[in-house]
C-alpha cells in the first residue's frame, strides 16, 4: 500500500468518517490485485461485504463515584447491573434496529456533533406489551456505548413521606449528571403518572413534576432511558421530554425463530430441526417467552442425558409455557 493512501485511511479512521473509510479501503483491496496479492485482496474484500453491523465505538470506562442512598435509611438508591451480565444480542424488526443503532452512533459521535451545535439522543422512552424486550433493549444499549447500566430501585426511591420521593430522584439524576453512565427506569409509570388522572393525588403530581424538570435539566454524558407497559398512563408532557420515543412490538414469526436460534447458538441442535414451524406455533409470544422456552429445552435434554437438544425437548417446552398459560387464565377467574 502507497503512503498516500495510508494516511488518507488513517485520516479516514481518525475523524470517524464511514463512507470515507469504505472508499478507501476499496481502494487498498484493487492495489493488493494490482501488485498480484490475489488472496489478500479476496479476504479483504470478504471482510467488506460481511453483513455484521460495524461495531461502534464504545465509552471510556470510568469509575463510578459511591452510589447515592435514601436519607431516612441509607438503601441505595440505584443497582449497579454488572457489564458480563448485560444481555445484548437482539433480534428486532429492522426498523427498530435501525433506531437502537442510530441512538448509538450519535452517541459514538458525540464529539463530531458538538461541533456543529447538535447534541445526540440521550433520553430514549421504550414502550410495548410485558416481556417484549425493553429491559433487554436498555441493557444493549448500555453494552454498545460502554455506559455502566444503573438500575432505579422503585422499592426505596418512593417514599411515604412527604416530600421524601423527590428529594430521592433529585439524587438519582444528580448522580447521574456526575458519572456517565445509562439511567434506566424501569416501569416508569411508576412514577410519571398522568397529571389528569381523575385518582390522582397531589404527592403523585408534584412527582410528575419533579420528574418532568429533570428530565428537562438532564445533559449528563450517558443516557436516560425509561421503559413502560402502559404507555397510555404517561403523562404526554412527560413524552414530549423524550428525545426518542420507541415502541418494542412482539416479535414476528420470523424473529422467533431468529430468537430461538440465536438462544440455542451455544448448544448442539438436531439436524433437521423445524425452526420456521416451531416458531409459527409460538406466533403471539413475547421475547422473554421465547427465549425461556429455548433454554428450558436446553436444560430438558441436559437432565435426559442427551448432548443435542430436539424437537421434542422444544415441545415439551413448548407445552409447559401452554399449560402456564391455562393456569393465568385459571386464576384470573377465580
Amino acid at each position: 500500500m502507497n503512503s498516500a493512501l495510508l494516511k488518507r485511511l488513517f485520516c479516514a479512521i481518525q475523524s470517524g468518517s464511514g463512507p470515507d473509510m469504505d472508499v478507501l479501503c476499496r481502494k487498498v483491496v484493487e492495489q493488493e490485485k494490482k501488485v498480484g496479492h490475489l488472496r489478500v485482496a479476496e479476504d479483504l474484500e470478504r471482510i467488506l461485504e460481511a453483513p455484521a453491523r460495524r461495531a461502534i465505538q464504545p465509552a471510556a470506562p470510568r469509575e463510578l463515584s459511591a452510589l447515592p442512598t435514601s436519607k431516612r435509611d441509607s438503601a441505595p438508591l440505584l443497582q449497579e447491573v454488572p457489564r458480563d451480565l448485560l444481555r445484548h444480542a437482539m433480534v428486532l424488526p429492522p426498523a427498530v434496529e435501525h433506531r437502537l443503532h442510530r441512538i448509538e452512533k450519535e452517541f459514538a459521535a458525540r464529539t463530531r456533533l458538538a461541533l456543529h451545535g447538535l447534541q445526540p439522543r440521550r433520553r430514549v422512552l421504550l414502550h410495548g406489551p410485558p416481556g417484549c424486550g425493553k429491559s433487554l433493549a436498555a441493557e444493549r444499549l448500555a453494552w454498545n456505548t460502554g455506559l455502566p447500566l444503573l438500575k432505579v430501585r422503585f422499592d426505596t426511591l418512593l417514599s411515604s413521606y412527604f416530600g421524601e420521593t423527590h428529594t430521592n430522584l433529585r439524587k438519582v439524576f444528580d448522580a447521574a449528571a456526575t458519572t456517565p453512565c445509562t439511567l434506566f427506569l424501569d416501569e416508569c409509570d411508576t412514577l410519571a403518572r398522568s397529571r389528569n388522572d381523575r385518582n390522582d393525588v397531589g404527592e403523585a403530581t408534584r412527582i410528575t413534576n419533579a420528574l418532568l424538570e429533570m428530565l428537562e435539566g438532564y445533559h449528563g454524558d450517558g443516557l436516560v432511558i425509561a421503559a413502560t407497559n402502559l404507555d397510555s398512563a404517561l403523562d404526554p408532557a412527560l413524552i414530549r421530554r423524550f428525545d426518542e420515543v420507541l415502541r418494542i412490538p412482539l416479535p414476528s414469526s420470523q424473529e422467533i425463530e431468529g430468537i430461538l436460534r440465536t438462544a440455542l447458538s451455544a448448544v448442539i441442535t438436531e439436524i433437521g430441526m423445524p425452526w420456521h414451524h416451531l416458531a409459527l406455533e409460538m406466533d403471539g409470544m413475547s421475547c422473554s417467552e421465547v427465549t425461556q422456552i429455548a433454554r428450558n429445552a436446553a436444560k430438558h435434554a441436559v437432565l435426559e442425558g442427551r448432548k443435542k437438544v430436539t424437537e421434542s425437548d422444544m415441545r415439551f417446552a413448548l407445552g409447559e409455557i401452554h399449560e402456564r398459560h391455562h393456569q393465568s387464565c385459571n386464576f384470573s377467574h377465580v
